[in-house]
């Protein structure tokens, strides 16, 4: 999807909005997949209602993108312009024990940077890929860690109502790798509260959380992290796995080696190689243990 109209593409920057052109989603995403549309960088978030404003009067349909890396996004011109919050500095503001975050902030570094000011409980996030806006619409957790009980207040756009709203945790589902989040909602900011705790001993609850991820996951290579929930009671990748379906491939879309729940892009994975794959998978342990896995990673679909 092309923004052609001057009149449009002349009023983006008074609404602190980047326009470029013609981006490829491969440079987006975590899986390097992904076809081409405009790509639209918001810097200043208090116009956000009147760019969707804006859009959808122009009939120009939209997708919210944030650190791309629990998405698979289709090949080929995409019939939707991207949208991106630019991250702001700073990103994170502490007071007390509590820490207003933007959306945008990387969830790595947020945890870490909190750490250095003897804030913890988010241990099990630090090696989770991505921007905490995105963690906070996936409920992320690893480890025993879960974002979700941490949040006091999110600052978000409702799709529903066009309007910026601030949402008390008590107020959001969270629940198993899903809230109540509208798909459409756009998160700008979150209020955390955290416990205090020596800097040295978050330390060693990340170092313990970085072995496990280093033992068991395929970090240096291209994936969306876990392709399928796990169902309740069991495990996606300890079903795959005894399937025989590590290595096994579609294209260069393939099952890691590492972890069967890890799918990878080995080369130059199309979407449709890796939807074929992940097609097959589900299929194969349907029949095998009757459980129909759940998508963990989003799929953009037309």
């Amino acid at each position: 999807m092309r923004i052609s109209d001057p009149k449009i593409v002349a009023a983006l920057p008074d609404l602190g909005v980047e326009l470029r052109p013609g981006v490829s989603m491969t440079e987006h995403t975590s899986l390097g997949i992904g076809g081409t549309t405009d790509l639209l960088r918001i810097v200043r978030h208090a116009h956000l209602p009147e760019l969707i404003d804006l859009l959808g009067a122009a009939g120009i349909p939209h997708r919210f993108l944030g650190g791309g890396t629990n998405v698979l996004i289709p090949d080929g011109e995409l019939p939707w312009v991207v949208l991106q919050l630019v991250r702001p500095q700073p990103d994170v503001r502490l007071e007390g024990n509590f820490a207003l975050v933007d959306a945008a902030a990387d969830l790595g570094r947020m945890v870490t940077y909190c750490a250095k000011n003897n804030l913890g409980g988010m241990e099990g996030l630090i090696g989770v890929p991505g921007t905490v806006g995105g963690a906070l619409r996936m409920n992320a957790g690893a480890y025993g860690t879960q974002i979700g009980p941490l949040v006091r207040e999110v600052e978000v756009h409702r799709a529903a109502t066009r309007r910026i709203e601030t949402l008390r945790g008590s107020q959001i589902n969270f629940e198993y790798r899903h809230t109540s989040f509208a798909p459409d909602d756009i998160m700008l900011t979150v209020q955390l509260e955290l416990p205090s705790k020596p800097f040295r001993e978050i330390l060693e609850g990340i170092r313990i959380c970085n072995e496990k991820r280093r033992a068991s996951q395929p970090l240096n290579q291209k994936s969306a992290g876990c392709i399928f929930k796990n169902p309740p009671g069991g495990s996606a990748g300890r079903m795959i796995d005894q399937l025989g379906l590590k290595g096994h491939h579609v294209g260069d879309a393939r099952v890691s080696d590492r972890h069967a729940n890890f799918f990878i892009n080995a080369g130059h994975a199309s979407a449709a190689d890796m939807l074929s794959l992940i097609a097959e998978v589900r299929e194969r342990v349907r029949r095998a243990y009757g459980v129909d896995l759940e998508e963990e990673v989003i799929v953009w679909k037309g």
